[in-house]
């Protein structure tokens, strides 16, 4: 079944899971945690530059989910989120096996993949992305 508009829901619905999931995220590290606590779970976890990578990685998610909320500049979005879920995984992960229980990477490859998704196929038609480059 090839129908665009079930793929453009099936598009939109993808880009709104990860967009709460990163907005959530990113504004935990900000305001629920603070960036303080981040940075020290940072240098615990043998992230390098604990402290600007807190503050990279908090503003990364939070912008970046709210571009995929909206579907601007969204393949843009999801690549630099793909890269920063990858290298948590490399960081805090990898060592910890296949299972999120354990720490493992089950998480962030999940949420690479999906970030993938978006950037191989796009936004779709029912985001900003969509509506700035109709050409009919």
């Amino acid at each position: 079944m090839n129908r665009p508009a079930v793929r453009d829901f099936a598009l939109l619905l993808l880009r709104l899971v990860l967009g709460v999931v990163f907005v959530a995220r990113g504004y935990q590290r900000w305001f629920g945690l603070g960036m303080a606590q981040t940075a020290r779970d940072f240098a615990a976890a043998g992230v390098p530059q604990p402290q600007i990578s807190a503050y990279v990685v908090g503003t990364v998610e939070l912008l970046g989910g709210v571009f995929l909320l909206i579907g601007l500049l969204t393949t843009i979005a999801a690549s630099v989120l793909a890269l920063m879920v990858l290298a948590a995984g490399y960081f805090v992960h990898f060592d910890h096996g296949l299972f999120v229980e354990d720490g493992g990477v089950e998480y962030p490859l999940v949420l690479a993949v999906s970030l993938f998704m978006v950037v191989v196929f796009g936004s779709g038609r029912a985001s900003l992305d969509g509506v700035l480059t109709r050409n009919d």
